[in-house]
């Protein structure tokens, strides 16, 4: 859904990229579809049970501190490609923990319907499913809707967009070229030559019926079929940072093995042959910040490591 405050990105506008000192302008890639409603209300949110206030008060907590406003600081990034000459800035917002869910997208939604509705983001399903609220949080890259809110009221929190992407307003990144590269793979069943592989009318081939494989060969996709594509993995690695144009970085290419190890397909020379490239992805320096930092606990370093074992079969 989009924000009502929130202008059609689908015509060019300018943007920045976070982590580099160029100001140049780029288009629009696409038009984001999943910008954060001002309309959820805030009863919605998550409150801590009774059963543990019930618990403070029987060991001896008084009703005065329970009660007493826990103000903690965000500190969001804010950018308007609207407002000609804006510099990118740090926009601070009080919000009380007591009257907040557990979670850093719940505080952004109560910032954004009770402080500023202009604020921008994406969400959508709150679960850690959908990969939609990723973000720079406190200098590491998480789901908004996975990360905890640090209770120490001391030290605010500080909020931005997935590092060195394209920003096209506040905490929305620009996932044209991720999706791009995610595309060059082709990250759909290839069986051509299967009995069940039929010539379509408009020249490709139509995949008919079941295409069944043992547990053994399913469980080898375990690690690699859960990927969200949430980018946090990519935009963490200096190597992406360096290469974007050309590395497909760890998210793409833990996707590319994930069809190369699929038992069902019949593409794996052609897959590897795409991949057999000094940028796409020899680029890897086994730097490893894409699994210390993915919200689903996979590991695409391993599996980049193990596509450049395949990689031996064709020389």
């Amino acid at each position: 859904m989009i924000s009502s405050t929130a202008s059609s990105f689908s015509r060019i506008a300018s943007k920045r990229i976070i982590g580099s000192s160029s100001n140049r302008a780029a288009a629009a890639a696409f038009a984001p579809t999943t910008f954060t409603s001002s309309t959820s209300s805030s009863s919605n949110l998550f409150f801590s049970s009774a059963t543990s206030i019930e618990a403070d008060l029987k060991n001896g907590v008084d009703t005065a501190t329970l009660l007493a406003e826990r103000i903690k600081y965000f500190k969001v990034y804010r950018w308007d490609p609207e407002i000609e000459n804006q510099k990118p800035y740090l926009s601070t917002y009080p919000v009380d923990l007591n009257d907040c869910g557990p979670m850093v997208l719940d505080a952004l939604i109560k910032i954004k319907n009770e402080q500023d509705p202009g604020l921008t983001f994406r969400r959508s399903c709150r679960e850690g499913i959908c990969g939609s609220c990723a973000m720079n949080i406190q200098g590491s890259n998480t789901l908004a809707c996975l990360a905890y809110i640090d209770d120490d009221t001391s030290k605010a929190t500080k909020i931005y967009p997935l590092p060195h992407m394209y920003v096209l307003k506040d905490l929305v990144p620009d996932m044209g070229n991720f999706y791009e590269q995610y595309r060059s793979i082709e990250p759909w069943l290839q069986a051509e030559g299967s009995e069940r592989a039929e010539p379509g009318a408009d020249g490709n081939t139509k995949l008919q019926g079941e295409f069944l494989q043992t547990k053994q060969d399913r469980a080898k996709l375990d690690g690699m079929y859960e990927c969200i594509l949430c980018a946090c993995c990519s935009t963490s690695c200096p190597s992406y940072w360096w290469n974007a144009d050309k590395y497909l970085g760890p998210a793409v290419l833990m996707q590319a093995y994930r069809w190369i190890e699929d038992s069902r397909d019949t593409a794996t020379t052609a897959r590897l042959e795409n991949l057999n490239d000094a940028f796409k992805l020899y680029r890897c320096h086994t730097i490893m910040n894409c699994t210390k930092v993915c919200p689903k606990h996979l590991n695409p370093g391993k599996a980049i490591a193990q596509i450049k074992k395949r990689m031996t079969a064709l020389h």
